[in-house]
This record gives structure tokens, sequence and C-alpha cells, in this order.
């Protein structure tokens, strides 16, 4: 894989072909949030969103770890690293877009999270925030705001119950307690549940294949979700049909058809 100079001390970015892999990497502090994560993680959804040859994301956590939740000492200091202080100075709401809770700034390709150990309060919010999930056999995830009188600012009081049924994300976000991958694959919270140190690898076989798909349509479906929710059925179907019908007649669905014709495999370019 490339190393992308968007990396940060904390978040290493890194590219191979159609797929970016976004790693948290503070090991020695379970990966918890920091401003050198946080830029980290904002450019790099910045980067997936503006490379039109990207296709999709991994975001996974260094050491055995997903993250453990914010540091709020590390996350109020200033960064050692120039680059960094700049980008937090000159990014608004960094944080928010970091935690993929700024709708604005989310990106416009699939976001596939590898969870190993924990992925706990704002690790779980981070998680959330993502679009398909694997996790672990072990993995412990939980939001614990509540047992702190704090309050799940990643966006989790909102969209958790919008995800999974609404008595799963009270139990959750009410009592603060952890779950276990099992538990959360049950839930609807996660896809996947694989043997330990296999998250990872797992994550990227279904990045793989979301590659392998027309980028344009993966796109117009996220978008399509995003941009119907809360809305009335009819007015829904007339935000995809805007949506979706320029993709019906895009380059890319003639090729589809093509490669299904010609029982070969497709090769999109995304026009």
């Amino acid at each position: 894989m490339e190393l992308l100079p968007i990396s940060t001390p904390h978040c290493r970015i890194e590219r191979d072909g159609h797929v970016v892999v976004v790693t948290m990497d503070r090991p020695e502090a379970r990966n918890a949030l920091s401003t050198d994560m946080l830029v980290g993680l904002a450019d790099a959804w910045a980067y997936v969103s503006a490379e039109p040859d990207v296709r999709v994301a991994v975001l996974t956590g260094a050491g055995g770890t997903f993250c453990a939740g914010a540091d709020l000492k590390a996350m109020g200091a200033p960064s050692e690293d120039p680059r960094v202080r700049e980008r937090a100075a000159r990014i608004p709401d960094v944080h928010w877009k970091g935690l993929l809770r700024d709708p604005g700034a989310l990106p416009s390709k699939p976001v596939v999270c590898a969870v190993e150990g924990y992925a706990v309060a704002g690790g779980t919010e981070l998680l959330v925030g993502t679009d398909l999930r694997v996790a672990a056999e072990s993995a412990v995830l939980g939001l614990f705001e509540a047992r702190r009188a704090l309050f799940p600012m990643g966006g989790s009081a909102v969209r958790l119950p919008r995800q999974i049924p609404y008595a799963f994300a009270m139990d959750l976000l009410l009592t603060g307690r952890s779950v276990t991958a099992r538990e959360a694959l049950e839930m609807g919270l996660v896809n996947r549940v694989v043997p330990d140190g296999r998250a990872l690898e797992e994550a990227l076989e279904i990045a793989g294949r979301i590659a392998e798909c027309g980028p344009l349509a993966v796109q117009a479906i996220l978008r399509t979700h995003r941009e119907t929710l809360g809305l009335p059925e009819a007015e829904a179907l007339a935000v995809a049909d805007a949506i979706g019908w320029p993709v019906i007649g895009s380059e890319d669905a003639k090729e589809g058809a093509r490669a299904f014709r010609q029982k070969r495999p497709a090769v999109y370019h995304g026009r």
C-alpha cells in the first residue's frame, strides 16, 4: 500500500488502487481520539470524496484496538506537528468532520469499519457513522456517556435509533452498558463477526467487492439514502429518480450490460 502524505502522527492513511485504508494509530492509548487523529480522519474523508478513482474506504485501529473514545486532554492540546496545527486551525469543525458527524462532510463513497478490541464511547460513535461494519469475536462495543453524566455528542442519540430497533438503541444509550460482538450482530449494529485478528482482512474483502461495482451506482445509492431520510415515500422516490436516472444512462451502465452479455468482468470508469 502507498502511504499518503496526509497521514498524521496518530492516523495512517494508505491507498491500494480503489481502496483507502484509514488506521487510527495511537495504540499506546488504545487509539483514543487526539487532535492528530481527528485532523488525519477529517483529511482522509475529504481525500476519499475528492479522488475520483477512490471507490471505498476502510477504517480500523492499530494494535488490536479500534478506538477507546475521546482523550479530552489530547484533543484540547495543540499537535507537535506544524502541518497538523495548520490543518486544525483551517478546517472548520474538524472534530465533527473527523468523527463522521458533519452531514456536509461525509465521504461520498462507502466506509467499511473493521473492529478489533475496544470500540467504546467515541469509538462506537465512529462506527455508527460508517456504512458496513465487521467486528472481531472478542470486540467490545458500547456508549458509556450516560454512566459518566455525559452526552454522546458524536451523533449516536439521533443515529442509533434510526439504524437499529428502538429498544436495542435505548438499551445501549440509556444503560451505558457494553455489548459483545455477537450481541451487536443480533442488534443489527454490525454486519459480520469474524475470528479475532481477521476483522481488517474481512473488511478489505468487502471493500474489494464494493470497488468492483459501478462507482456511480454505489455513490448514488449512498446519496439517495442520505437525502431521503425522513421524507414521505412519494417525495423520497422523486429524489431517488432524480439521482438514479443519470446512472441508468451512464457509460458504466452500458459497460455493465456488455460485460454481462460477454460473460466477462466489467471495467468501470465512473462515467
